[in-house]
């Protein structure tokens, strides 16, 4: 079996199963208790959660430790509008996940306005037409990190300054989830103010992420109780899963895991390129600075997307048509159509997304299958 599916989840690291292993067994008292061994494993979450916030470059910070990258995005959102006295507008495009989109739809309930920033064909925000819709009513700009169809990575460093600098206040947030550790994120220089993350798109385990926030940011809690994480989120932490998470960024810090996933992909690349008929959706694929390690969005002239994604796995190879999270719920992608592709184009494409664990052999097999299926499909369809 080859998976290529690691932007919808990611096998563990050994490393990180060992270090959840011994703090289930070991560590498993809970963190909010006063005794020496309670201490002792909260000081082991607090570790991970240093780590992290030094990877974002925000040092002095705030991480809340969440049940995922949905709970993250939600709180930001959520928390952050019920702090605000009187209605505001909320900007967003419509490639965002549907953890923030189908979240500002309760904002609107509320009484905000929303309104969508336009994408280029290249799958990254309009950045001068965004910036034409900041107005002084204006308090929240959305833009996730990195698309997790496209591998597009979003010009949020030019929309938060730029956003800034017309409606001083504003607030930024971004969802993080495809983008921390494989691509580069400083919250400081970039002007973002709350990122949202997830452990089990780094190799780490599912059911714990973060929603990291500039230490002047204020939120009003979505879940309560009994006052952990500074009363933002309550819950007993999940301490096994923290480690997990900590121990898969500590993996991931090691610039030669995403430069090794990176030469994966420039592999495939190379060897589909090649093949007539076969294009890609998004920025230039190998181009780094706007396009992510790990994801490739390509079509297949004259062959459907959910053909080709069920030829490769009666092949052992396993990859999407697009988002996890939406995969049985629409046929056409919202962030292909909002790029310009056509009906046939949108309905070609098939997502590629490429893990730590992949290897050379693995991109020279799938691509080979793929070109073989994709003729084949092809003179199946002209009978």
């Amino acid at each position: 079996m080859i998976y290529l599916d690691n932007s919808a989840t990611t096998r563990p690291f050994e490393s990180v199963i060992a270090e959840m292993d011994r703090c289930m067994r070991d560590d498993y008292y809970n963190v909010s208790a006063a005794y020496a061994p309670a201490m002792l494993a909260e000081k082991n979450v607090e570790a991970a959660r240093g780590q992290i916030l030094k990877q974002l470059g925000l040092p002095r910070g705030q991480l809340f430790f969440t049940g995922g990258g949905s709970e993250s995005d939600n709180l930001g959102i959520l928390g952050f509008a019920e702090t605000l006295h009187e209605p505001g507008t909320f900007l967003v495009s419509q490639m965002e996940h549907p953890a923030v989109l189908e979240t500002l739809k309760r904002v609107q309930r509320q009484g905000h306005t929303v309104r969508m920033m336009p994408i280029a064909r290249d799958g990254r925000i309009d950045t001068a037409a965004a910036l034409e819709l900041v107005d002084e009513k204006t308090v929240m700009l959305l833009c996730m990190h990195v698309n997790n169809e496209t591998g597009a990575i979003q010009p949020i460093g030019e929309l938060s300054k730029g956003a800034k600098a017309i409606r001083p206040g504003l607030v930024v947030l971004s969802d993080g989830v495809q983008g921390f550790m494989r691509v580069p994120m400083n919250m400081r220089e970039t002007g973002v103010d709350l990122y949202a993350l997830s452990a089990h798109k780094i190799h780490g385990p599912k059911g714990v992420g973060a929603l990291a926030a500039a230490p002047e940011i204020r939120l009003v809690p979505q879940i309560t109780g009994g006052g952990q994480e500074a009363g933002v989120r309550s819950g007993t932490l999940n301490s096994p899963g923290i480690r997990g998470l900590g121990t898969a960024v500590e993996r991931c810090s090691d610039e030669c895991v995403m430069d090794t996933v990176y030469a994966l992909k420039s592999r495939l690349v190379g060897l589909l390129k090649a093949e007539d008929g076969i294009a890609f959706n998004g920025p230039d694929p190998l181009d780094r600075e706007v396009s992510a390690p790990h994801i490739l969005s390509a079509r297949f002239e004259g062959v459907r997307g959910e053909v080709m994604r069920n030829a490769l796995e009666a092949k052992g190879i396993l990859v999407s048509t697009g988002s996890a999270c939406g995969s049985h719920k629409q046929k056409v992608s919202a962030t292909l159509k909002a790029m310009g592709l056509g009906s046939d184009a949108a309905d070609g494409t098939i997502r590629v997304s490429i893990g730590a664990m992949n290897t050379m052999d693995e991109m020279d097999t799938a691509a080979g299958a793929m070109i073989e299926a994709a003729k084949m499909l092809r003179q199946f369809r002209r009978r």
